[in-house]
């Protein structure tokens, strides 16, 4: 291919007017703004489907998907609260000419930004629901997911990351790695998610990007470096060096960035963005970088590790193509640098995202055999093979439940059979009589596209399928099941009621829906005062669906006093030994179980364990499970404060048996009681939920927060210095926490934040203790 002029004008009127096509993934020196443009004279005449490319399979003997698979990208964009991860999606979806205007998050025209389309989300500035669209960039599709960044809402990030390819993890040039940061990388982590990182907001008073690429080192365990370098940093920021390539970036104008119009004339054009030299004042700096750069990634990929230590020249192409196969393989994270909300870096992220984002075959996906024992079986990814979706979110809509669908291998079309492996029921449209898939739509946040079909690899959305998130559908010639996701439990609960008893159907209406929706949204009834029990993720999470139901439903509830989901715990082993003998005329019932409680590991995988050292037939195996199911039941209510016994091992060592009375119920009747018995002897503690809180104030108010803090029982396990700001992490009881952001508020004159994220339950202090059981024995006993 030919090299371009050094000079940025001819460069860029050379990239128009070349008949030359150039792919991401090869080393390509040509401006984003160029591209964009050449690439937006094919985009509108393509499509990802298989009628246009079976004729050219033919002649190339491939795959008629094979090119489109390579042209498809599935990201998320994910990060700590207000970090700009929304801001970044709207640029990416202006710059892709998805949207043609460019809104805030909190913006004053009241239009608000495209993904956050709720009122709640536009009016509060933070997304709640997760949003998925779809976008072009130099001729390859992008399907993107922006996550919300509160914890309270970590459910959407985990179902996002459980179906993408690949992330962005966006990181604040400011405020560096925060404890939300730590939680979205743990998630990558465990979804196995090869990503991107993105430094945002350099052009805030005091950024320093290196400074949180230290943190990415130091706090995420990142082996990762810059590929690009700013020019200027603060109100001086003016452009990028990209190493890869060693070409300089100008972002000029109010947007930054290009025009879709190709008719744009070619002075605006180079007044929006100019590709020039390095500049001779950097020089030095840019070859240390590159030369830190090329010794990290050969570190991690062989051939270019051969390369580095053979002295060989090491091209552009030959560096992009270690970074791709290193970042592919999750050994190595390249970072981007820029500022969304000044229009800066965006198009340069989006040439990553293309050049070091695997596309869906790149990517080890499997399913369970439910035919042959829940085997692995490792998805090829291809259109061509049977049908294999993952439903992972679910939203009621104006046309009924809307289910997005991650489809892994195979093709879904509108009027197909498809079936649900876990319920084995066919899926039908309610109003006709043929099994089919009613409607089949892609998403653009609230808006939807009718499509006829979609092929592996996409993410798309159906109606009329009744199912559960995680459901795996297939279209029935295999019975394969995709592995679940993680949901946390919830950690927080409210008593609610309506107001009016006539909205009483409203009301559950409402609470059906956003159970169904929310895995961490729980509702139950408190068996002592009747009263109906929401359980979330923290405060804002149940505030949230309180005035969901006020504002969708038209119901206004009554909210109860926040509760803490409390545990109980034994910490020494106990032995029982009872017999469970009633006689009342006719059949009656005998069971005689021996053995020891004992207490688990706080933190082990299993809360509860039961284990049968029996020798003989003392008592006959058929009973077994019974006396298991009696220990589960009992350990359900501690007999504290009446909250569930966690951290459990149960040892069954003897026992008896009678040839008429045994039964499966006086057995289970028996462990109950043994459990009871011996439970006491135990030293039963009360577990509390513990949050990891950071919070960010002027050094002014440290000493007042630090000892707020104290005085609810909170333990500072790190303080770090951030220009004038104290960076302060503690480890605080949810108990103590209620009402904080306002005590917050107070103690700093409104300039301090914090945010809060579940760490682990552990014991409370025996004060504590005596008095939450005191309070529970007085509330029995006002019954």
């Amino acid at each position: 291919m030919a090299r371009f002029p050094r000079s940025p004008a001819p460069r860029l009127l050379y990239t128009l007017f070349s008949s030359s096509r150039t792919t991401p993934t090869k080393s390509s020196p040509q401006s984003p703004s160029a591209a964009l443009l050449q690439g937006n004279f094919h985009l509108q005449s393509r499509q990802f489907s298989a009628g246009g490319n079976l004729a050219r399979a033919k002649d190339d003997k491939e795959p008629w998907w094979k090119e489109s698979m390579e042209r498809l990208r599935n990201i998320g964009i994910s990060a700590h609260i207000d970090s700009g991860k929304t801001t970044l999606t709207e640029r990416i979806l202006f710059y892709t000419g998805r949207i043609h205007e460019i809104h805030e998050v909190r913006g004053r025209d009241g239009v608000g930004a495209k993904m956050d389309s709720m009122d709640l989300e536009r009016e509060k500035g933070i997304t709640i629901q997760s949003a998925a669209t779809s976008c072009a960039w130099k001729d390859y599709q992008i399907n993107i997911i922006d996550t919300p960044g509160h914890v309270d809402f970590t459910v959407e990030v985990e179902r996002a990351l459980r179906v993408l390819d690949g992330a962005i993890l966006v990181l604040c040039s400011v405020g560096g790695v925060q404890s939300q940061s730590i939680t979205v990388d743990r998630q990558m982590r465990r979804y196995e998610v090869p990503r991107l990182a993105f430094i945002n907001k350099l052009d805030r008073m005091g950024a320093d990007p290196w400074k949180v690429l230290d943190q990415a080192r130091s706090k995420l365990r990142h082996h990762c470096a810059a590929v690009q370098v700013p020019m200027g940093l603060e109100d001086q920021f003016q452009g990028l060096v990209d190493l890869v390539q060693l070409t300089a970036y100008y972002f000029h104008g109010s947007n930054g960035s290009v025009s879709n119009n190709v008719q744009f004339t070619f002075l605006l054009f180079f007044e929006k963005i100019v590709t020039g030299e390095v500049p001779a004042d950097m020089e030095t700096f840019v070859a240390e970088k590159r030369r830190e750069l090329i010794e990290l990634v050969s570190e991690v990929d062989d051939k270019l590790g051969d390369m580095f230590l053979s002295d060989e020249p090491i091209s552009s192409g030959d560096l992009e193509e270690a970074i791709r196969r290193a970042t592919v393989a999750r050994k190595f994270i390249p970072v981007f640098m820029g500022s969304a909300f000044k229009n800066k870096g965006v198009q340069p992220l989006l040439d990553g995202v293309l050049s070091y984002l695997p596309c869906p075959t790149e990517v080890s996906n499997y399913a369970l055999d439910q035919k042959n024992n829940e085997e692995k079986v490792i998805l090829s990814g291809n259109p061509d093979g049977p049908l294999v979706a993952l439903a992972f979110k679910l939203e009621e809509g104006r046309f009924g439940q809307l289910t997005y669908l991650r489809i892994y291998e195979g093709v879904i079309r509108k009027g197909d059979f498809i079936i649900n492996v876990n319920t084995g029921k066919k899926i039908k449209c309610s109003d006709i009589s043929l099994i089919q898939v009613p409607r089949l739509v892609r998403m653009h946040s609230n808006e939807m596209e009718d499509i006829q079909e979609a092929h592996a690899g996409q993410i798309v959305a159906v109606f009329g399928v009744d199912c559960a998130s995680g459901d795996t559908f297939t279209d029935g010639s295999v019975k394969y099941t995709m592995t679940s996701m993680h949901v946390p439990e919830p950690v927080m609960s409210l008593a609610v009621q309506p107001v009016s008893k006539d909205s009483g159907g409203q009301f559950s209406k409402a609470l059906n829906r956003f159970q169904k929706e929310d895995p961490t949204f729980r509702v139950g009834l408190d068996a002592e005062s009747g009263q109906t029990i929401i359980s979330g993720m923290g405060e804002l999470h149940l505030d949230i669906y309180v005035e969901r139901i006020r504002r969708e439903y038209k119901v206004d509830a009554t909210v109860g006093k926040p509760r803490v989901n409390f545990r109980e715990a034994v910490t020494k082993r106990a032995e029982f030994d009872y017999l469970h003998k009633k006689q009342s005329g006719g059949q009656g019932q005998y069971g005689r179980v021996i053995g020891y409680i004992e207490p688990l590991p706080l933190g082990s995988p299993a809360k509860f364990e039961f284990e049968n050292l029996l020798v003989g037939q003392a008592i006959p195996s058929n009973f077994i499970p019974a006396i298991e199911k009696g220990f589960k039941e009992a350990a359900n209510s501690g007999s504290l404060i009446g909250h569930p016994v966690e951290y459990l091992r149960v040892v069954l060592t003897d026992g008896a048996s009678h040839a008429v009375d045994s039964s499966e119920l006086a057995f289970k009747m028996a462990a109950i009681y043994a459990f009871r018995q011996c439970y006491a002897a135990a030293k039963p503690v009360i577990l509390e939920p513990v949050m990891l809180v950071e919070l960010k104030v002027p050094t002014e108010f440290q000493g007042s927060v630090a000892g707020d803090i104290n005085k609810r029982k909170g333990m500072i396990v790190g303080n770090d210095q951030e220009g004038d700001d104290s960076v302060i992490t503690a480890h605080v009881p949810l108990n103590n926490m209620f009402g904080y952001s306002t005590a917050l508020r107070s103690m700093t004159q409104g300039k301090g934040e914090f945010t809060m994220e579940y760490k682990e339950h552990a014991p409370v202090s025996q004060d504590v203790q005596l008095q939450l059981v005191k309070t529970h024995n007085a509330g029995r006993g006002a019954e």
